[in-house]
């Protein structure tokens, strides 16, 4: 599969004189902490990252005769063997994904990129995965594929005439997927409903996730919030605004609307639901669209569109992952060619489980697709100007597991005072700081 518009030629083009700039291809030396043969990089990444990059890997060993072996690790232990590798300045591998929290926190430890990021390569990317890119200045890792929340609701439901009907005599607007934050409560509300007529409600218009913060972070940059939870250029706290507080207050509003148990509700309890048949509405990160199991009660039956939209506009928070050059590593040329060329092939990474790339041309590329209905809302929310990365600082991660998730599951349940949470959340956040 190959980008059919005529840009990707320049963009190759540009690259590759990129290349030659920074230098010609080491092909001599051996990968530290083994005896790497100099036709062989070493690329670590995440077991659900896999797939997105073999077919990319496959073709490198077949046009340049460099084996490519590719290190699976479980998340937890990806990230624990970077941080260990590069603290020591002794590398095992060539060329590490990276999630898009790591990069600040493993700047010290990579290579700048900069050589790579032309104006062509700039343009077709998202806007907030080229600012996530650039770490203190510098570029340091080339977006390798990307995700976001998009919106999925049951088209069974939605199509439904009696629903139509029903839904505009009580509203006063026609039903469709939602667009805005009051549109997308009032389908909620709309949809929790008893539909067996035992007296028990068995369908929700929605969930409410309390065990994962980026959903609620998406919510934030609804507002029109320009710096979530933080500003790490100047290093202003900002989870205790107006903003903040409209999107938590927002947030929680939707938990008539949803299942019990929204403290410990997941990613993985959500999409249950969701394909158990329970929930009207998910928002929920964009690949899942074709990964609905064959025997869910709505399969066949699931929209896809943007993510919704509060006064700053439709926003989502970028899910992507990076490629990156160690910087002890001895085979920094040839790691940056593996790097451009996963670059210019991009594309071959729809055709994967995940089927996420990071070109805005990719995306483009597959409009009208049968099965790919997803780009479009994927494409959409990226390319909103209201969706950012999230913060840039090493702290983040910290940041995430002792303060936002802990805040959010207490928000969620009975009786929480959201401006009094907010404001613990912003003296937290102010110590790990310090």
């Amino acid at each position: 599969m190959t980008l059919r518009d005529t840009s990707g030629r320049v963009r190759t083009a540009s690259l590759a004189t990129a290349l030659a700039t920074a230098g010609t291809l080491a092909l001599s030396g051996c990968g530290a902490g083994g005896a790497a043969a100099e036709d062989e990089l070493t690329v670590v990444v995440e077991g659900g990252g896999l797939a997105e990059l073999q077919p990319i890997a496959d073709l490198y060993e077949q046009e340049t005769g460099t084996t490519v072996t590719l290190v699976e690790l479980p998340y937890d232990g990806l990230y624990d063997r970077i941080q260990t590798e590069l603290g020591s300045g002794s590398v095992s591998f060539d060329v590490a994904a990276l999630d898009a929290i790591w990069l600040s926190a493993f700047t010290e430890g990579v290579s700048p990129l900069d050589d790579l990021f032309t104006d062509d390569v700039k343009a077709d990317l998202f806007p907030g995965l080229v600012s996530e890119a650039q770490v203190g200045g510098q570029y340091v890792g080339m977006p390798i594929f990307t995700n976001s929340e998009i919106l999925y609701y049951r088209t069974d439901l939605f199509e439904d005439p009696q629903h139509q009907a029903d839904f505009e005599a009580q509203y006063g607007y026609p039903l469709a997927p939602p667009t805005t934050w009051e549109q997308y409560r009032d389908a909620a509300e709309f949809f929790t409903m008893d539909t067996d007529g035992d007296g028990q409600i068995d369908l929700y218009g929605t969930d409410v996730k309390g065990a994962v913060e980026t959903e609620w972070l998406a919510t934030v940059s609804q507002t029109g919030e320009e710096h979530m939870v933080l500003d790490p250029e100047t290093g202003e706290i900002t989870i205790g605004d107006a903003e903040h507080l409209e999107a938590l207050d927002y947030y929680t509003s939707l938990l008539p609307y949803a299942p019990a148990g929204a403290a410990q509700l997941d990613w993985a309890g959500a999409q249950n639901l969701f394909y158990q048949g329970q929930l009207a509405m998910m928002r929920f990160w964009g690949h899942a669209y074709t990964q609905t199991p064959a025997d869910s009660p709505v399969a066949g039956q699931i929209g896809a569109a943007p993510m919704i939209a509060g006064e700053g506009g439709v926003a989502g928070v970028p899910g992507a992952w990076y490629l990156s050059v160690p910087a002890a590593g001895t085979k920094q040329d040839l790691a940056k060619d593996f790097i451009a060329f996963a670059y210019e092939h991009n594309e071959l990474s729809m055709d994967t489980s995940l089927g996420l790339v990071a070109r805005i041309s990719a995306f483009e590329s597959q409009a009208g697709v049968a099965g790919r209905e997803n780009y479009p809302a994927i494409l959409e929310t990226l390319n909103s100007p209201a969706t950012r990365a999230r913060p840039a600082t090493p702290q983040w991660q910290e940041i995430v597991d002792t303060v936002l998730t802990p805040m959010l599951q207490k928000a969620v349940e009975p009786g929480a005072d959201n401006a009094a949470l907010l404001q613990e959340a912003e003296a937290q956040i102010e110590a790990i700081l310090e």
